[in-house]
């Protein structure tokens, strides 16, 4: 028995000296055990951490666990921009990077089946932070949530004009102030028309976004009426809240990438494409669209032979009343802008003009005609290639109670 235990004590102490062996005799070091453990330990930490971390990324954007919604109808007001293009979920993504909603599932759940939210149209609007997602998507569809939005109509002016009864219609620079105004949280701010007319007058024009083949022709016209016509007719989203210039340049810009092409376009009219608005602008104010490329005919004919226009529009543009029949005594008044004793366009534009008025502009009608007046109360033209002719129209016309 003795032999036995010796022979069990002995492989105890070998086993012992290979378990703490410094490694010296074999050539290699033995591993240390501790190493391993800590080593094992900030593993398990690592994987542990990143798992979390991805449960976590995951809970907050798809709004799984605790971290898909909030409730309520929202805390503080709060601007958003909604691009050009977006989908539902390009808005979810912006709506939760400004807090509005928890998580972008929130949103897109709430929207789910809803046609509204998918016409959402590029532009401003306002929300409020910490909305549930049902609430976000009902705000947002709101006519009263959308700021920044202006459209003007074909034929507007840049300043405000009278209507026969006497009322005012605002012009281009009024509804530019009014678009840019927006409440936060109980403040209301706006840039004044005033401000607005003063930028327009006296900006730089090469820092407000014109195309760069109008800038010769707006540096020479009157202040007043130098960025006429360049904003064409269309619908603009303006962020409210920038002061006067930026609010111009965003909507020049905007306008001056609708007339990218007009260069290109313009080639074979023996025009610039300032004439071009120029001429689309007359044809704006002077007929209705079915009579454009006939009355861009008129124009051009008269322009080849050198003959005045004759435009009541233009001289109209000067009083500020485009629906106000002319005098003679607003006829003899000499100006730049008096096409009756003037040869040639006026120095600018007199309105904005429509994409059709551009288009007659570019591809006139063929026709002799060099004459035409309004002849019945919806707005058609009669066209004349003679004086008598013109004149036996104009009886017509009165007779008609045309004008």
């Amino acid at each position: 028995m003795n032999d036995v235990n010796d022979d069990v004590e002995s492989n105890v102490e070998d086993n012992d000296l290979d378990l703490f062996d410094s490694g010296e005799e074999t050539g290699r070091k033995a591993p240390k055990p501790r190493r391993k453990l800590v080593l094992l330990a900030i593993l398990l930490v690592v994987l542990i951490g990143g798992g979390w971390g991805a449960y976590y990324g995951a809970g907050v954007y798809l709004g799984i666990g605790g971290y898909g919604n909030y409730s309520g109808d929202g805390d503080s007001d709060v601007l958003i921009q909604v691009d050009n293009g977006a989908t539902i979920t390009d808005i979810a993504e912006t709506l939760q990077s400004k807090d509005v909603v928890r998580t972008v599932r929130a949103f897109l759940n709430a929207s789910a089946g809803n046609a509204e939210v998918g016409n959402v149209q590029p532009g401003y609007y306002v929300m409020k932070t910490h909305m549930s997602g049902e609430a976000a998507a009902t705000r947002i569809v709101s006519p009263a949530s959308r700021v920044g939005n202006v459209q003007i109509k074909a034929g507007t002016q840049l300043d405000d004009t009278k209507n026969p009864d006497n009322s005012v219609k605002p012009g281009i620079l009024s509804q530019l102030a009014a678009a840019s105004c927006v409440t936060l949280n109980g403040t209301k701010s706006c840039v004044s028309v005033e401000d607005v007319r003063k930028a327009a007058q006296t900006a730089d024009p090469t820092k407000l976004g014109i195309p760069i083949w109008a800038v010769p022709a707006v540096q020479k016209a009157d202040p007043a009426h130098r960025l006429e016509g360049l904003i064409i007719s269309g619908v603009y989203d303006v962020r409210p809240g920038t002061d006067a210039v930026a609010l111009l340049k965003s909507v020049l810009s905007q306008s001056a990438a609708k007339l990218s092409t007009l260069p290109q376009t313009s080639q074979d009219t023996g025009m610039t494409p300032y004439q071009i608005l120029v001429i689309a602008s007359l044809i704006e104010r002077e007929a209705i669209t079915s009579d454009f490329t006939k009355v861009s005919r008129v124009i051009y004919n008269r322009l080849a032979q050198g003959i005045p226009m004759g435009d009541d529009s233009t001289i109209n543009y000067v009083l500020d009343q485009p629906l106000i029949r002319t005098s003679d005594a607003d006829r003899d008044k000499p100006g730049p802008y008096n096409t009756y004793l003037n040869t040639g366009l006026t120095p600018t534009p007199i309105s904005s003009p429509s994409p059709d008025a551009i288009t007659a502009a570019q591809k006139p009608a063929d026709g002799p005609w060099l004459f035409f007046v309004k002849c019945d109360k919806d707005g058609n033209s009669c066209f004349a290639v003679t004086q008598a002719e013109q004149d036996a129209n104009a009886a017509k016309a009165r007779a008609a109670g045309a004008y």
